[in-house]
């Protein structure tokens, strides 16, 4: 969830810059840079870690008078957090920053470098800078390279580039990652939020998807596949705080909507058309490999669980998965055919990493699964995958776990097909269904309405069961999980077919029951435990896409051909339904009480 800003105008660009990329930090970053064109010389900065390195690396440096400038905070998708990898990335003599993810930049990359080109770093953002310089060099018009190279570029991006052959102008871009426009006067402002130009502009546009153009003499030119169109401004929020959630009431709420978006970046370059690609793998990890092993904590090893169901049923590969606080102390039997794969998403998860730690010890191949380069658990595995979740500032996790699930899916694909256990007609059917996934994670505006309205109705009671089969077994672990982290209210997660076996002895009409009834699994099955449930006088809340007569309340789902398509939309309305019930009980939903966000003790 990198960010960026942009500023062309006669003030300290220095100092709007760094001001703005500080206000940009709640998004994770990894590194940061800054560059300026001012009496036509092009000066830039970079430093990785805290935004106070750069800061340091600045302190010498002003600038005065009219000049364009342009900053990034980097979270790392392609390529290690380095200096080379941050941004602004430079050709000849030109800069760019770019959010979101190029899908085609490899093939970008191989004819840039056919035609000469050298390239710095490992990143898809460097292609831009050098595709704007190629057709440059061809016809000497700033404005027509910009626009030819949006015309290449596939996938999601905002983007600003500026260059010596153009030094009193910003280019710009917006497909699928967030970016605005803001002015005050002459001067013109750009970001990828509200909050780094709160105080310094007064009004404000929204980039559309497909719209560029650029800004140049206190004007900007906006284009898109129609040519030349007009725009009306809005006044510009002033409230920081609510600026950073975009307006959502919370930041989990706020996050719980962006997974759609997310899972997009968690996907792009490696759901290809016909196969799993991971850049971050190869198939020595997995030589002599027979049996995988997964650790993990929480919310976490509730997506392991999910993993366990997937790497069993695709890949043919026998899984077990292990609390990380537990296994430590088992004095666990691990054999050297084993991989081992860690999940966590800050990576600094104590107990995961002493866990890893074991492994390694005992010579096991290992492989993490995060949301943050360069943390502890990432810098101790053989290999790393990095879920692209960008920061969630919600201590209840959502999109972590959603990313993590993904991984986790690919990964078995991938698997997979390395094992020749897969037939390409059943891969095809999992990468469909792969590609849908974005679409079952929105939430709609009556989705969200129905889970408030149902809301006040669970608030009381003596616990709930969240219920499930398979796959749907560990989002029940999970959904109860997240209604117990922020209401503070009992909540179990069970397979459903154990009801019988003791826990039905609580039923009553007291008792609330989630019960989540995929179409495509089982459901036969899950409906005669809930049957039973219901004679004994339980609250039932079904979840599925087939109505249900015997539930109390019902939210019918959309997507019932594929079971991780069921499993990710069902996902949806548990977090929104733990979400709505904690907002009625008047709960600090970001902040729960006891928790923290990233345990670094036992």
């Amino acid at each position: 969830m990198c960010g960026i800003v942009g500023y062309i105008g006669n003030e300290e660009k220095k100092e709007i810059l760094l001001d703005g990329l500080q206000e940009l930090e709640y998004r994770g970053y990894d590194s940061a840079g800054i560059a300026i064109i001012e009496n036509e010389k092009l000066n830039y900065f970079k430093a990785i870690g805290k935004l106070q390195n750069l800061r340091d690396k600045t302190k010498d440096y002003q600038s005065s008078g009219f000049g364009v400038s342009i900053g990034h905070t980097r979270w790392a998708t392609h390529g290690k957090p380095t200096e080379l990898n941050a941004h602004p990335h430079l050709g000849k003599f030109s800069f760019v920053v770019h959010n979101g993810i190029i899908e085609n930049y490899q093939e970008l990359k191989t004819q840039l470098q056919e035609e000469g080109v050298h390239f710095l770093s490992q990143t898809d953002t460097e292609t831009i800078v050098h595709l704007f310089e190629y057709y440059y060099s061809q016809n000497s018009d700033s404005f027509n390279s910009f626009s030819k190279t949006i015309d290449r570029l596939h996938g999601a991006y905002a983007t600003l580039l500026i260059s010596e052959s153009s030094p009193d102008t910003i280019f710009f871009a917006k497909n699928g990652s967030p970016m605005l426009i803001g002015f005050d006067g002459d001067d013109i402002y750009f970001a990828s939020s509200d909050t780094p130009i709160i105080g310094r502009a007064t009004e404000v546009y929204y980039l559309e998807d497909g719209e560029y153009g650029y800004a140049k003499n206190g004007e900007v030119k906006l284009f898109d596949k129609n040519g030349e169109k007009s725009f009306s401004t809005k006044p510009l929020a002033t409230d920081k705080a609510m600026a950073q959630k975009d307006g959502y009431r919370f930041f989990m709420e706020k996050e719980i909507y962006e997974q759609s978006l997310v899972m997009s970046d968690t996907m792009i370059g490696r759901v290809l058309e016909d196969r799993i690609d991971f850049e971050e793998l190869d198939s020595e990890l997995f030589e002599g490999v027979t049996n995988i092993k997964i650790c993990a904590c929480g919310t976490s090893y509730h997506s392991a669980l999910t993993g366990s169901y997937l790497l069993e049923r695709v890949a043919k590969i026998p899984c077990q998965v292990e609390i990380a606080s537990e296994f430590r102390y088992k004095e666990p039997l691990l054999r050297d055919d084993t991989l081992f794969i860690t999940i966590s998403q800050s990576g600094e998860t104590a107990d995961t990493l002493e866990a890893l730690k074991m492994a390694k010890r005992e010579g096991l191949k290992s492989l993490s699964i995060c949301n943050v380069d360069n943390s502890s658990i990432v810098r101790e595995s053989d290999r790393a995958i990095l879920t692209r979740a960008g920061i969630e500032k919600g201590v209840a996790s959502t999109k972590a776990f959603a990313t993590q699930t993904m991984v986790l899916w690919m990964l078995t694909l991938y698997i997979a097909k390395l094992q020749k256990t897969i037939s390409q007609d059943r891969l095809d059917i999992e990468l469909d269904a792969m590609r849908h996934t974005p679409k079952a994670l929105l939430v709609t505006d009556k989705l969200h309405s129905k889970l408030t309205r149902l809301s006040k109705r669970y608030l009381h009671g003596h616990g709930f069961f969240f219920i499930g089969r398979d796959l749907f077994f560990p989002l029940a672990l999970e959904g109860a999980l997240k209604l117990k982290e922020i209401s503070y209210l009992h909540a179990e997660g069970y397979p459903s077919g154990e009801m019988k076996h003791g826990p039905i002895a609580l039923a009553d009409s007291e008792l609330f029951t989630i019960a989540l009834m995929p179409k495509s699994l089982h459901y036969e099955k899950i409906k005669s435990n809930v049957e039973e449930l219901s004679a004994r006088d339980a609250t039932i809340l079904a979840i599925s896409p087939e109505p249900f007569e015997l539930a109390d309340d019902f939210v019918q789902t959309i997507y019932d051909t594929h079971p991780m398509l069921e499993f990710f939309e069902m996902m949806v309305v548990t977090q929104l339904l733990a979400l709505e019930v904690s907002v009625r009980l008047g709960n600090d939903v970001d902040m729960p009480r006891n928790l923290a966000k990233s345990v670094t003790v036992e």
